[in-house]
C-alpha cells in the first residue's frame, strides 16, 4: 500500500466533513479524495466516478497502486448516472463551478441524503438549491487556495433549515449562515475586501453593484450586532 496522500487545503476540508459507510466522489479526477477517505478510515468503501478518459485512467492506476482496489471502485460516467439508487449514503462534488454542480444535481435521478459540495465560486447558487430541495446546511467552511474555497455539507431533512433563522437572508445565502454566526476570520476578510471593491465601483457599476454592496453591508451590519 502506498503512503497516505497529502491533500491540498480544500480537499482536506472536504475530507474532514465526510464520513460514511459507502461514499461516492463525483468527478473524482485522480481519485485523491477517495484514497484519502479510505486511508483515514472515514469511509469503508468509495465509488469514484469520472467522465473524462484521461483522468479516469489516472484514477484507476492510482487506486491499483494503492492496494485499495477492493474498497475503491472507479466507474466511468456522467454525474450520478453510474450510481444505483441507495448504493451510497453520501456524495462529494469538488472543484467545479457552482452551476456545473447544480446541473449535475438537477439531472440526477436520485440523490443520497448527504452531500458535500465544493464549488469554486457562487456558493449561494447551491445554498438556494438546497433550501428549495429540502437539504439543510449542516456545516460549512472556507479553505485557503488560489482564493477562499467554500465547502458545504448538506443533509436531507424535513422542514425549514434553522441555519438561516434570524439572519439577513440574502447575506446568509451569499456568505453562509454558519460562517456568519461564528464570525469566520476568512469571511470577515472577504467581506472587507468586497466592501472596498464595491464601494469604489458604486457610482458607475449600476444596479448589480449596488445590490451586491447592500448585501455585503447587511452582512457586516449583522456581524456588528453580535460583536
Amino acid at each position: 500500500m502506498t503512503a497516505p496522500l497529502k491533500l491540498d487545503a480544500r480537499l482536506h476540508a472536504v475530507l474532514s466533513l465526510t464520513e460514511a459507510e459507502v461514499h461516492a466522489d463525483i468527478g473524482t479526477d485522480h481519485a485523491a479524495l477517495p484514497l484519502a477517505l479510505i486511508q483515514s478510515g472515514r469511509c469503508e468503501r468509495v465509488i469514484a466516478v469520472e467522465l473524462k478518459g484521461g483522468p479516469l485512467a489516472l484514477a484507476r492506476r492510482a487506486v491499483a497502486a494503492s492496494g485499495l482496489a477492493n474498497r475503491i471502485e472507479v466507474r466511468q460516467g456522467d454525474g450520478f448516472g453510474p450510481i444505483l439508487p441507495g448504493e451510497v449514503g453520501s456524495a462529494s462534488l469538488c472543484g467545479l463551478g457552482a452551476r456545473t454542480i447544480l446541473s449535475i444535481l438537477e439531472r440526477a435521478a436520485w440523490l443520497p441524503p448527504m452531500l458535500i459540495l465544493q464549488p469554486n465560486a457562487e456558493p449561494e447558487v447551491l445554498r438556494g438549491w438546497a433550501q428549495a430541495k429540502g437539504f439543510h446546511l449542516n456545516a460549512e467552511t472556507l479553505a485557503e487556495g488560489f482564493w477562499r474555497y467554500p465547502i458545504l455539507k448538506f443533509e436531507q431533512r424535513d422542514g425549514l433549515d434553522p441555519a438561516y433563522l434570524n439572519l439577513p437572508h440574502a447575506a446568509a445565502l451569499r456568505f453562509g449562515p454558519h460562517l456568519l454566526r461564528r464570525r469566520d476570520a476568512g469571511l470577515l476578510a472577504e467581506l472587507e475586501r468586497q466592501h472596498g471593491r464595491l464601494s469604489h465601483l458604486y457610482s458607475t457599476g449600476g444596479e448589480r453593484v449596488q445590490a451586491d454592496l447592500q448585501t455585503v453591508r447587511d452582512a457586516l451590519s449583522w456581524l456588528q450586532t453580535i460583536s
